[in-house]
């Protein structure tokens, strides 16, 4: 297959989904979390969940790095572009992500804060090159694809001598956050998430590759199936958890082969390297304090280090007592649980970074999934209301 439409196939996803029916055996139940949520969205946006037998249940991971982003990190930011007047530099998700005292990144700007929405952190260089009067931190966030372009960046403005440019690193790295799920009471000790297999990520994994899941696979007897993003992609990696299950196997497997190698992408991450080394903690929101899980900056690109710079000390912040998204990202609870969903907390007023996300379970519940909780009307023949694959990119 060349084109995306191809993967967007309704008659190849129904034969897709009656191999799945043949291959279940009666009886048994598989539970596959999807860590990223580029697959969540496939899966509410496409329908995947209706096609599925009823004993395979898919449950939501952490997301993506705006999900996992917690609230003393955003307060940072925020106060260096309050506080300290610097101008400001972020991803348009992270502009919206709730923080203390009812502030966002958003809110701040409206207050008069210098708060710029940027599409590459190639942006934020540029404009520290055109403001050398202002001090411009670019507040970086994102899992392993986004760590090489602000390695790239940091790279720049030293070459390019801008001494008024920083980075507020906020990266943070998957396979740590899988060890912790698979490590955590609700998997481990209570059984109350009981994981049979993980989708793995698939633009993470064009960089780091599919090595680093092999741990999983051979210590915690967990199969992994690498997949793209399209509906396609995503039911053939179920068909291939089912596969494994049923067989006793746990490996590595790769189903997204082109883009994804074993070894990954080395020249990325020779310049991660250079650039980066590792935190010994990090917190993530809802999964908490994750060893070793997070990047900084090294020592010898420390001028470039807003941490460092600006003298900053980070404090842990509690989020909404009402709000589940720290059990949905772990995933304990689903977003229709959540007593704020759809009331409260909206895409247009969240209340968790669950909401926030284009790839967060929230919102993918909120676009996709939310009538499909809502009885059907009377005489409604059953197996309507799901959108058929054919039209669902039109949705």
């Amino acid at each position: 297959m060349k084109y995306v439409d191809e993967y967007r196939d309704g008659a190849r996803a129904r034969a897709l989904a009656a191999r799945l029916a043949l291959a279940v055996v009666p009886g048994r139940e598989y539970r596959f979390m999807e860590f990223c949520g580029g697959h969540t969205h496939a899966i509410s946006r496409y329908g995947v969940s209706e096609l599925l037998p009823a004993s395979v249940r898919m449950i939501h991971g952490p997301g993506c790095p705006v999900c996992v982003l917690p609230i003393g990190r955003i307060d940072l930011a925020i106060r260096l572009a309050l506080e300290r007047g610097v101008m400001l530099c972020t991803y348009g998700d992270t502009m919206r992500v709730p923080a203390s005292d009812g502030l966002s990144l958003m809110r701040a700007k409206a207050r008069g804060a210098d708060i710029r929405m940027v599409y590459s952190a190639a942006d934020a260089v540029a404009l520290a090159a055109r403001h050398p009067d202002r001090e411009v931190v670019f507040f970086a966030i994102g899992f392993e694809t986004t760590t090489p372009p602000t390695a790239l960046a940091i790279r720049a403005a030293r070459a390019q001598g801008l001494a008024n440019f920083s980075v507020l690193a906020c990266h943070v790295l998957t396979p740590s956050a899988i060890t912790h799920i698979l490590e955590s009471d609700e998997v481990r000790r209570f059984g109350t998430v009981p994981i049979d297999g993980f989708i793995g990520p698939a633009h993470v994994s064009i960089v780091i590759g599919s090595q680093p899941y092999e741990h999983f696979a051979a210590e915690y007897r967990k199969p992994v199936v690498i997949a793209g993003f399209e509906p396609l992609d995503v039911m053939q990696a179920i068909l291939m958890l089912v596969r494994q299950v049923n067989e006793g196997r746990c490996e590595v497997e790769n189903e997204f082969t082109r883009a994804v190698t074993r070894e990954g992408n080395l020249a990325a991450q020779q310049l991660v390297g250079e650039v980066f080394e590792l935190r010994t903690e990090f917190e993530w929101r809802g999964l908490g304090v994750v060893p070793y899980s997070a990047l900084r900056i090294r020592p010898e690109y420390a001028d470039l280090d807003a941490e460092r710079r600006f003298d900053l000390r980070y404090a842990a912040v509690p989020d909404h007592k009402a709000c589940e998204c720290g059990a949905i990202l772990r995933g304990v609870k689903h977003p229709r649980d959540c007593k704020l969903f759809g009331t409260v907390c909206t895409p247009e007023n969240p209340v968790g970074s669950c909401m926030v996300s284009s790839e967060g379970a929230c919102a993918a519940h909120w676009s996709y999934g939310r009538f499909r909780d809502a009885p059907p009307p009377p005489g409604t023949p059953v197996g309507e209301g799901a959108v058929p694959m054919e039209r669902a990119a039109e949705c």
